[in-house]
């Protein structure tokens, strides 16, 4: 009697600690508001998560891009590294690594049976996108400083013409 005893105050126990561990962690996701409710899916978390990290300025960014792959490497879930492939593919920062992202997202968004296949097939293509468009951008800088030049060296040429007559 004793042994059944011991083992069902054991198995309380126990219960009482998975519920404790889901009290502990409900909430630790800063990009759910309060008032909110929770995600139903990782698929509704990690949207939620983009539209946070948009918002956040730069040194809060800076702290998530330090989270992001610290939770990867503790568990290595298609879900962190989703969710580290998004914090690397933001633009405009100092720690943007476009083809550290897309390595993050292939196995994901090649495999069409992955949970999240559709969105990190979405984030792949944002990436890619960015990086033609940060080389068009880079083209067009380029044509636009080879006219500024040009108009110098025509304008110096018209100064010099100038003071010879």
């Amino acid at each position: 009697m004793s042994r059944l005893v011991l083992l069902a105050l054991t198995m309380l126990a126990l219960a009482g600690c998975g519920v404790l561990r889901g009290i502990e962690t409900a909430g630790t996701e800063p990009w759910v508001k309060p008032d909110a409710p929770r995600p139903a899916s990782d698929l509704e978390s990690l949207l939620l998560y983009f539209q946070h990290i948009k918002g956040l300025p730069g040194a809060e960014l800076g702290k998530e891009h330090d989270n992001a792959p610290q939770a990867y490497a503790k568990a290595r879930s298609e879900i962190n590294r989703v969710r580290l492939a998004m914090v690397l593919s933001q633009p405009n920062t100092p720690f943007n690594d476009g083809p550290r992202a897309l390595e993050l997202l292939e196995p994901s968004a090649k495999n069409q049976r992955a949970p999240l296949h559709g969105l990190a097939f979405l984030l792949s293509a944002y990436i890619l996108e960015q990086k033609r468009l940060d080389g068009n951008v880079q083209d067009l800088q380029s044509k636009l400083d080879a006219l500024k030049s040009l108009e110098r060296s025509l304008s110096e040429r018209d100064q010099g013409s100038a003071r010879k007559r």
